[in-house]
């Protein structure tokens, strides 16, 4: 591969705490595969591996940005050391469009660190190693034979002449290696000028875990040792590093260390911290608590807290279990400078990357919207800057959020107050794609069924979210109706906007369509705006409120009612008053109105009218015409069934006077002058038990009348409901003492027998009409013999019974 400039921006270094630090910028490697070769001045290029990495004292990791970051230890496998001063260590950037690496483009990139400053003995915890390194020019052996160390005394007798050796002491008992054998075993031993060090990797076999104040500590006890003619060289090269001591709360994050950790620290008494330094990445924090970060202290511990968020980690948007949450990432280190009797000044550097556990954050859906603008408004939120909009369904159809602006919404991201971001929907409440419902009296229901689909974090991953938003706005006017009449029709107009869509007419508990209205005789016109209709005065439905000679009160109701429900939501009315020389109302309690005209020549004397019987009399009557009032169940009227009908049938006749009968006869010149009375009612249905209730909201069904020759058959049509009839048998005459229901009555055949058959409903447009009554010798409905009462409403009379 040939080698390149390394463009400007792609590569940053630095050196902290005896570390080369480098870092490059992800956004040179987008769509593209990298790798690290370590180059050795004598062997040349070395590809980096893990393996490699924790015994040469490498990491490669990635910053909390997602930025690929190579350390190295300045006494790693291939540094240039210069007197244990200056450091060079040179890599090589290989950077690919193919997973294969083929066509890499490669960068050199050279790293230079000073560090002529050592203590006596320094050690690294890095995050896939340990690391000690001892000064060699200084006495190590102490004269305090208590130190675990000094076990291998024991052993210096087989320490091999002019060769390093290492004794590790573990639960497992010593093992003493030579230094190529260490290097089998995961270690790295070497010495330099001034220095001797090991560095070992987490959880070896010879490793030991301890627990020191609370945190697990993973430590390696070993001595290096060393023998000449005149010299035996014993170093203590024991490491300890902690593997956990952190703990979360929802907002924040704590790190905690042992302050005196006893296995690097010969005698404890002794002890004097000197410096505890914090810092994030490569940087030291001088100032912590402006920050609110809080870096603590006592006899025991050493803790750093962080508050979740802080601007030096990263928060990451994540999945887990189809849940959105966010995790916390920051990059830490501890440096603690101490000295004791023992080992002058130790430098114990820690590094840690710290990533909080999954923590759910349900999304939330604000509904910003303002009815009265008929825009839906929904933000939906909070989301950190890693979270992207991917497809927004609206009503089960899905549209990209360019696709969803060219339909006509509006889709775009805003951001809150805690860096965190939404996106905004605006939707029209009349887009087809939000549902409409019609509630309430004068309502409207707006749904928008929102499905969003979202890219979350680095990786991408695909989450939904569905939400539903209502809005019910009173948009919707109702019609009001006006009336008005004229000499012989009421009139009603109303709006047609959102009749049978909405509301429908009823006249009582018939839907009011073209049928009805043609059959009941009404008209009904329409225009673009308006319904009309027109109502003649005596047609079925129209209510007659009062009733007097030559003049009429009547109405007609029709109600709104909602199309689904049947709810009544408004009754219209037009009123009016009629003057009329000639009608008939035959109301539904059988009570019969009649103003009847005289028609005859010469004139006769309305006064000397009659109904069949002649004690009915006219109740008021002028020149020209009679007004009579009666039930059908007097004045001699008789009934008759007719089809589906039920016919009251009376007559008016003029009562001509005559002289005595011993008088001589007289001629008159009275015309005769008869006019026969006609009601059809709608018959009903025959009650044998039980009974059927109307509606009291209902129009009365009205029967029809006519005088005469007329004929006018129509009638209203009712819905069959169940009625309260009660039926008793009186002990006598006087109707106040019954017998109990459901038992037998026995009578002899002289005996009278007083029915009562009662209609408990109160409703003006419910009539009673008792059709077949008899009398049987058992409780049996179908024995014989039997003695009939009425038969088919007519009163039978036979020396049986009496009624």
């Amino acid at each position: 591969s040939t080698l390149y400039v390394l463009p400007p921006g792609f590569v940053e270094s630095s050196c902290r705490s005896r570390i080369f630090w480098m870092k490059l910028n992800k956004l040179f490697l987008q769509g593209k595969f990298f790798q690290l070769e370590i180059y050795d001045p004598y062997a040349g290029p070395i590809l980096l591996d893990e393996k490699l990495a924790s015994r040469c004292g490498y990491v490669l990791s990635e910053d909390v940005w997602g930025n690929p970051v190579f350390r190295a230890s300045v006494l790693g496998c291939h540094v240039a050391n210069e007197a244990d001063e200056l450091f060079t260590l040179t890599v090589n950037i290989k950077v690919s469009s193919f997973s294969s690496m083929r066509a890499a483009v490669t960068y050199t990139y050279p790293m230079y660190c000073s560090y002529p400053s050592w203590a006596s003995r320094e050690i690294v915890c890095e995050e896939n190693y340990m690391e000690v390194s001892v000064k060699t020019d200084v006495p190590a052996v102490s004269n305090d034979y208590t130190v675990a160390w000094m076990s291998a005394l024991p052993e210096t007798q087989n320490v091999a002449y002019q060769q390093w050796q290492l004794m590790f002491v573990s639960p497992s008992g010593r093992k003493r290696v030579t230094v190529s054998d260490a290097v089998k075993l995961g270690y790295s031993f070497n010495n330099t000028l001034s220095r001797v060090y090991l560095r070992a990797p987490y959880h070896s076999n010879e490793s030991d875990v301890s627990v020191v104040s609370g945190v697990n500590m993973n430590m390696v006890t070993s001595t290096s040792m060393y023998r000449q003619r005149w010299l035996l060289l014993l170093i203590d090269t024991t490491v300890s590093c902690p593997v956990d001591g952190i703990s979360f709360t929802d907002t924040t994050l704590t790190w905690t260390m042992p302050r005196v950790i006893p296995t690097l620290v010969v005698q404890e008494s002794t002890f004097l911290s000197k410096s505890i330094v914090m810092g994030v990445d490569d940087q030291v924090i001088v100032n912590p608590e402006e920050k609110n970060y809080l870096l603590k202290h006592n006899e025991t511990h050493i803790r750093i807290t962080i508050p979740v968020g802080a601007e030096d980690g990263r928060l990451k948007s994540s999945i887990s279990g189809g849940v959105y949450g966010v995790t916390y990432n920051i990059d830490l280190f501890l440096e603690h400078t101490w000295t004791d009797a023992g080992w002058q000044t130790t430098k114990y550097t820690v590094i840690k990357s710290i990533t909080t556990p999954f923590m759910p954050q349900m999304p939330t859906v604000i509904n910003n919207t303002v009815p009265e603008e008929r825009i839906f408004n929904v933000a939906f939120g909070h989301f950190l800057p890693d979270v992207s909009l991917v497809a927004i369904t609206i009503g089960n159809v899905p549209f990209t959020p360019r696709e969803a602006q060219h339909h006509g919404f509006k889709v775009y991201e805003t951001l809150f107050s805690n860096k965190t971001k939404g996106f905004i929907l605006e939707v029209s409440f009349d887009d087809p794609y939000v549902l409409k419902e019609y509630v309430n009296r004068n309502e409207t229901k707006y749904t928008l069924l929102v499905n969003y689909t979202l890219s979350v974090g680095p990786e991408m991953t695909l989450y939904y979210h569905s939400a539903e938003v209502e809005c019910v706005i009173a948009d919707i006017e109702l019609p009001e109706a006006v009336g008005y009449c004229d000499e012989e029709n009421l009139y009603l107009t109303l709006p047609a906007f959102g009749l049978h869509q909405y509301w429908e007419l009823y006249l009582g508990n018939t839907l009011l369509n073209r049928h009805v209205a043609f059959t009941n005789g009404y008209l009904a016109a329409t225009n673009s705006t308006h319904l009309i209709l027109q109502i003649p005065l005596f047609a079925a439905g129209v209510i007659y409120e009062e009733v007097s000679f030559q003049k009429i009160k009547a109405r007609f109701d029709v109600a709104l009612r909602k199309v689904r429900t049947m709810e009544t939501l408004q009754i219209f009315s037009v009123r009016c008053s009629f003057n009329s020389s000639e009608f008939i109302i035959c109301h539904p309690d059988g009570t019969v109105m009649i103003s009847a005209q005289m028609k005859t020549v010469p004139a006769i004397d309305m006064s000397k009218t009659k109904l069949r019987d002649s004690s009915c009399k006219p109740r008021e009557y002028n020149e020209a015409h009679a007004f009579f009032k009666f039930h059908v169940t007097t004045c001699g009227t008789s009934v008759r069934f007719e089809g589906d009908h039920i016919i009251y049938e009376n007559e008016i006749s003029y009562e001509k006077e005559t002289l005595p009968e011993q008088s001589i006869p007289t001629i008159t010149r009275d015309p005769d002058y008869s006019l026969t009375v006609l009601c059809y009612y709608q018959a009903k249905e025959t009650l044998v038990l039980g009974a059927f209730v109307s509606d009291p909201v209902t129009s009365p069904p009205f029967g029809s009348g006519t005088m005469g020759p007329r004929s006018n058959t129509a009638a209203y049509r009712r819905v069959r409901q169940a009625l309260n009839v009660v039926s008793r048998v009186s002990k006598d005459e006087s109707f106040t003492e019954f017998y109990e229901p459901s038992m037998a009555i026995l009578k002899q055949s002289v005996d009278p027998v007083f029915l009562e058959v009662e209609l408990k409903d109160e409703s003006p447009n419910v009539e009673l009409y008792l059709e077949n009554c008899w009398i049987t010798r058992s409780m049996d409905f179908s024995s014989t013999p039997r003695w009939n009462i009425t038969v088919d409403g007519q009163v039978v009379l036979n020396d049986q019974c009496t009624h």
